[in-house]
């Protein structure tokens, strides 16, 4: 990677990290598809999990006794199924590929945060859709998130025992992705000496994020991030 590319990399990484400290999410969904534009998707993926997941554990479960383990073991099984699914995938699919269909599902998501959707109900029969969808998306582009938090939501827990149990999800859907990258020889010396360099700049970024205090409504912010994606989509697809 030249030195253009590498400091559009570390801005990119940085503003990532910053809307995850003010927000809570969105660190993935922004990272991945933006540095995909410079570097493989069999790279950016597993080191972008690495980040987000040394994040969620420096940051730690503030209310583990809020964890709603009964919709947390519901969402596992199908989770499983979904990353065996994307190793696959991630494993036969050319790089190419890959990038076209990581451009296709940031368009597609960043639709889906802006257009109005109908209420879906609060069975708990959403945790095979949202559990193997989590898992495949995550494991292929490192952004499954969006589904755990859709299933959360729709099982209507309220905002401590949320957060307490997305990130409990977390924390287990990107060990069980990283041991599955090293497993297909994704996690080599290269990532980690990109790790190393990585960290510094996400880590202010989560650290400055968690300190600025903004008026900006939470509907009108991500709006702002599914703009910002739809951009990122069509670039990737355009490619």
């Amino acid at each position: 990677m030249d030195l253009h590319n590498a400091l559009y990399a570390m801005l990119v990484l940085f503003v990532a990290y910053l809307v995850r400290g003010i927000a809570g999410f969105g660190s993935g969904l922004i990272a991945v598809p933006m540095l995909t534009l410079v570097a493989p998707v069999p790279l950016v993926v597993p080191l972008v999990v690495f980040l987000d997941y040394i994040g969620s554990a420096s940051q730690g479960l503030k209310h583990r006794e809020q964890i709603a383990w009964k919709e947390q073991l519901v969402l596992v099984p199908f989770m499983l199924v979904g990353i065996a699914g994307g190793l696959f995938i991630l494993h036969a699919i050319p790089t190419t590929m890959l990038a076209k269909g990581l451009g296709g599902f940031v368009i597609a998501y960043a639709v889906y945060q802006l257009l109005p959707l109908p209420a879906l109900g609060t069975s708990r029969m959403f945790a095979v859709i949202c559990g193997c969808l989590g898992g495949m998306v995550g494991t292929l582009f490192g952004t499954g998130g969006p589904f755990y938090v859709m299933y959360l939501k729709l099982r209507d827990l309220d905002k401590t025992m949320f957060r307490a149990t997305f990130a409990t999800n977390f924390l287990i859907d990107g060990a069980i992705r990283l041991v599955s990258y090293a497993v297909i020889g994704l996690l080599r010396w290269q990532l980690l000496a990109y790790i190393l360099l990585s960290l510094p700049v996400a880590g202010a970024g989560l650290y400055l994020g968690g300190r600025i205090h903004t008026s900006c409504s939470q509907q009108a912010f991500v709006r702002i991030i599914s703009l910002l994606l739809l951009g990122s989509g069509v670039t990737l697809l355009l490619k």
